[in-house]
């Protein structure tokens, strides 16, 4: 039998993409390039477990905005915050299954542009974000940062979150993406370390105030 896919070479596996059977050749070539690879794939698993990490020399310093420094202390302070919005990205996956890497760091990198401009200027204007997809993903990081907000006035009588907090915040997300993904057209590798952070059993009966108000208080 040949392959499914390049109908030359000798199939040697299954492939769940295309519910047929392929060669390994076809299968390290397209996938998350042509095929949407299911992320129980065993072949998928085992290419992760190969790959070397991607490291901040194979990105531009405007891709990564290099130019904002992130300390340990404020990864240590606004821990609650980054598992918040970490939270939101991954409930905004679950809710739109078609959803990829390349999405979330689009909708990433778009806010991060919107709130370096309104940090360095006062400028309240919205980078513009190229699809339905983005605008859902960032509406659920926004109403997260609201929550988190919300929950810091009750429990603290006020809220201490800046903007420039959440610049920081939104470009940690945005190089954890850019490291986590394969960087293939169809990866989701940063989404299912995401899902694996937090299981759907459990966030799927959290409304976004009460993530928040865990996130908060431990």
């Amino acid at each position: 039998m040949s392959c499914a896919i390049c109908e030359v070479r000798k199939e040697k596996r299954f492939c769940p993409a295309v519910h047929g059977r392929i060669c390994p050749q076809c299968c390290g070539e397209q996938r998350e390039v042509t095929l949407d690879c299911p992320s129980d794939c065993p072949y998928l698993l085992q290419s992760r477990e190969h790959e070397k990490p991607r490291s901040s020399e194979q990105f531009d310093a405007e891709s990564l905005f290099l130019q904002v420094e992130i300390s340990d202390q404020f990864t240590y302070e606004r821990e609650h915050l980054l598992m918040g919005l970490s939270y939101a990205l991954a409930e905004a996956a679950r809710l739109d299954r078609s959803i990829n890497d390349l999405d979330l760091i689009a909708a990433l990198s778009a806010m991060c542009t919107s709130y370096e401009r309104l940090v360095n200027s006062g400028l309240h204007y919205q980078q513009p974000l190229t699809s339905a997809t983005q605008h859902g993903i960032a509406a659920h990081v926004e109403e997260m940062a609201k929550a988190y907000r919300e929950a810091e006035q009750k429990e603290m009588g006020r809220s201490d979150l800046r903007d420039s907090d959440m610049l920081k915040a939104l470009v940690f997300l945005l190089r954890l993406g850019h490291a986590r993904t394969s960087g293939r057209p169809r990866s989701r590798a940063f989404i299912d370390f995401l899902f694996a952070q937090f299981p759907e059993k459990e966030s799927s009966v959290l409304t976004p105030q009460e993530a928040s108000s865990r996130i908060i208080v431990p």
